[in-house]
């Protein structure tokens, strides 16, 4: 028997797949609608406060929820480009969740603008809870949500209509097929939805920058630092001694440039705060609370220190530690205004983000110099090393102590309270471990037979160093030469010259001995919960 099919029916194979494979207009549609939809946001959150973002506020809300091994994990593998590569990670999940949203699109519409939606609760959800916001910073999220709303429904549409058009092209060899008709239409229904989404495109890129830049207008952070002029410290830092650098080729500057100074901290958007609305709160178990001013701050018995930072993450041999002189108030001075009560054995410092360190108050009013610092190597506080104003306290490791953009100080106790990062499983206290490190060579460098010069770092906050000691492969320790110290409080750097080094690959080894000889140890230790422990061993090539 004879059957007979008709002109649908009689579809060739790759007739179908090619009407598959144009499903890729409602990715795209999805893809641009999600650009528009932060790009209104962003312009529109320039009129708003900082944190009123939501790409922003999403990603502080994934940094606070990370457990301390992922976050570990991720300055371990990115180092201070750790927020890069979460922007990046969003940027594919978004991508991800918008093309979905747009391929739902095609055959429920409804359902992707619900998805978009509670897309939209969710950011809101993320604004709200930061600490620096209010109802109105959700403004910029709902008007993106329904600009995203509006322009799915709309790309959506001519996504149809260029894949309806190019399907009555695809059939044109089918019996009975609306050829003419298709070889009319179709052309000008893909132009326009390419067209559309073009401009969508272009137009979500320029409404992003146009945001940021009108956000970087708005603020007036940056312009009155660079307006500001520091006051004359009362007690100057001492001049570093002569010798302080080692001379050996490649070794880092002593005092690390702020240009140059890592950076890890938990705002993925960096707080732009306008001295003249900043105040720092003091309270809590104290006899006397009070708040301070940025005018009155400058106007207190400043002091200058050199002092080098040191982050939790860093790996055995890690960079992120920097060495700078700075600029402050000293917060021993600040406490006996406060007059902390008995039983008090911790002070609770928070950011205008939310972060939160827990110090020992005992090392806040000893002799040690813990500033509340205003200024950086001769300079303002950059805005990312936490202008206007921020803590540092030596011998603790920053999580615990550095505090960025700081706004209050309660007083209180270890059993009471626990800092941001306490919370996720770190330490609460945090002092710095000794450590030490090889400069020079890199890691797998080639260098020349002969006299090999190796050079490095060395620090023990408020105890200082009394000797380094390298290791040539397997062999004896042997005494390094060690450079001036500056204080106690800062690090230490030091060369050693390895003679008649034979070709072939090698290996140095470090160790530091502090000043009361105690001897770094070479037990391996990561660095949560209270920092990394261990020596490192590098190697070489000599060829």
């Amino acid at each position: 028997m004879e059957t007979h099919s008709t002109p649908r029916e009689r579809t060739t194979r790759p007739g179908r797949i090619r009407q598959q494979l144009r499903w890729w207009r409602f990715a795209l549609a999805g893809l641009v609608s999600a650009a528009l939809l932060f790009g209104v946001a962003e312009l529109v959150a320039a009129f708003f406060s900082t944190t009123s973002s939501p790409l922003v506020a999403l990603g502080q809300t994934f940094i606070d929820i990370t457990p301390a091994w992922l976050k570990d994990f991720a300055i371990g593998l990115f180092g201070t480009n750790d927020k890069l590569a979460l922007f990046v990670s969003m940027g594919i999940v978004a991508a991800l969740v918008a093309a979905g949203t747009g391929l739902l699109a095609r055959t429920r519409p409804a359902a992707a603008s619900g998805v978009i939606v509670l897309l939209g609760v969710g950011m809101s959800a993320s604004v709200l809870s930061r600490p620096a916001s209010g109802v109105l910073d959700i403004v910029p999220t709902v008007v993106g949500t329904i600009a995203g709303i509006l322009a799915l429904r709309y790309l959506a549409h001519l996504a149809a209509t260029a894949t309806a058009t190019a399907t009555v092209t695809g059939d044109a060899t089918v019996t009975g097929g609306p050829v003419a008709t298709g070889r009319t239409v179709a052309p000008s229904s893909r132009r326009g939805f390419l067209l559309g989404s073009l401009v969508g495109a272009v137009g979500a890129a320029a409404l992003l920058a146009g945001g940021r830049a009108l956000s970087a207008i708005r603020n007036t952070a940056e312009t009155t630092r660079e307006a500001l002029k520091l006051p004359s410290p009362v007690k100057q830092a001492k001049p570093l001694p002569q010798g302080v650098a080692s001379d050996v080729k490649g070794m880092p500057a002593f005092v690390t440039p702020n240009s140059q100074f890592y950076r890890i901290d938990t705002a993925l958007a960096v707080p732009r705060v306008d001295p003249a609305s900043w105040s720092l709160r003091v309270h809590g178990m104290v006899d006397e609370e009070f708040t301070i001013g940025f005018d009155e701050l400058l106007g207190m018995d400043l002091e200058e220190t050199w002092l080098t930072l040191t982050c939790v993450s860093n790996p055995v041999g890690g960079d992120l530690v920097g060495n700078a002189k700075w600029l402050g108030y000293p917060l021993r001075k600040v406490l006996e205004r406060a007059r902390p009560q008995a039983g008090a054995d911790m002070v609770l410092s928070t950011s205008i983000d939310g972060f939160s360190a827990s110090t020992p108050l005992e090392v806040l009013t000893d002799e040690r110099n813990a500033l509340l610092a205003v200024g950086m190597n001769g300079e303002p506080l950059p805005l990312e090393h936490g202008y206007p104003v921020r803590m540092v306290v030596p011998g603790l490791y920053g999580y615990v102590s550095a505090t960025k953009w700081v706004v209050d100080l309660e007083v209180t106790r270890f059993a009471d309270k626990t800092g941001y990062w306490t919370t996720r499983g770190w330490s609460d206290h945090g002092p710095i471990k000794l450590s030490s490190r090889v400069d020079v060579p890199r890691p797998f460098a080639t260098v020349a037979p002969g006299t090999v010069m190796l050079g490095g770092t060395a620090w023990a906050q408020t105890t200082g160093i009394k000797a380094v000691e390298v290791k040539i492969d397997d062999g004896d320790w042997q005494a390094a030469d060690l450079a001036a110290e500056a204080t106690v409080d800062t690090w230490r750097q030091w060369s050693y010259a390895w003679k008649n080094a034979q070709p072939g690959t090698h290996s140095a080894t470090v160790r530091a001995i502090d000043a009361e000889g105690t001897v770094q140890t070479a037990e391996r230790a990561n660095p949560a919960p209270n920092g990394s422990s261990g020596l490192q061993r590098l190697q070489f090539t000599v060829g």
